[in-house]
């Protein structure tokens, strides 16, 4: 179970540690929070799975106990340590922890290349690292389910449907290697400390045939969305050799045309942009 919030400050007490907010350090509380991800993940015995900041290891723990084997990357020196006097003597055979950086190590060490393992990742994502995270792990291989807690805000960037104004380069990466299942609103008094915004747990499910962007068109799409309010036909205007006659001659076929906004376009147009390469 969780510690409650009090029995969370003695013990960071004890450890001489205080929250850090630049690490987004707000510290699971809620046990029912803690069944929730793990519900929606479908965690069971054998299963790989990787965590991003595991903290005090309330969620790690959980986790554990299930059976699953667990990666996680933890940056705070301090967290680490603890970890490692505990959950690792704890469960040696299947917690494996690296002190280091999340976008460094997006996957926690975790090679499901080398193993031929599918895996999922279950994480309270510290939130100013939440959409570099996110690009790092749609290069691939993309993890058969994520569950991820988020700023709400977000996590609403990444489901937002076309036409909407938060809808924006990370929603198009995202929603065209994922499918969005049913997740859970998650309330600033389930954390210690209690963070100033929202939260929700993204539940986001591999598609069976999931697209992913090459390096170039990702850029460029970014570069659209920087400047999200101009006319599509003038944003690839000398971006493309053919101005990007061919992709938009398509438009029509979705009610568009070239005075249609970034934000206007759905994601499968998106997927059929193409940058050759020099």
């Amino acid at each position: 179970m969780p510690l409650s919030p009090s029995a969370t400050r003695e013990l960071l007490a004890s450890l001489g540690h205080q929250p850090k907010r630049f690490l987004g350090q707000n510290f699971l509380v809620d046990g029912n929070i803690v069944r929730k991800s793990l519900e929606l993940a479908g965690i069971k015995t054998g299963d790989a799975v990787v965590e991003i900041g595991p903290g005090l290891g309330t969620l790690t723990s959980a986790l554990l106990e299930t059976g699953a084997e667990v990666w996680a990357v933890e940056k705070d020196r301090q967290l680490h340590a603890h970890l490692e006097a505990t959950l690792v003597k704890q469960f040696p055979a299947t917690f494996h922890l690296l002190e280091g950086d999340a976008i460094d190590q997006p996957l926690a060490g975790f090679d499901p290349v080398a193993t031929s393992r599918p895996f999922k990742v279950v994480a309270n994502l510290p939130y100013a690292i939440s959409t570099p995270w996110m690009d790092e792990v749609l290069g691939g291989p993309l993890p058969e389910r994520m569950v991820l807690m988020l700023q709400l805000e977000a996590a609403q960037r990444y489901i937002a449907q076309p036409g909407t104004k938060l809808f924006g380069s990370i929603s198009i990466f995202v929603q065209s290697a994922f499918a969005v299942d049913r997740g859970h609103k998650v309330a600033a008094g389930c954390f210690y400390p209690q963070p100033d915004i929202e939260s929700y747990l993204l539940n986001l499910a591999c598609r069976p045939q999931p697209f992913l962007f090459d390096r170039l068109v990702k850029r460029l799409i970014r570069a659209c969305f920087q400047q999200r309010r101009k006319q599509i036909g003038s944003l690839l205007r000398g971006k493309l050799p053919d101005e990007g006659a061919a992709w938009l001659a398509g438009l029509p076929a979705v009610g568009l045309d070239s005075r249609a906004r970034p934000e206007d376009i759905p994601v499968q147009h998106w997927q059929k942009l193409t940058v050759p390469t020099a």
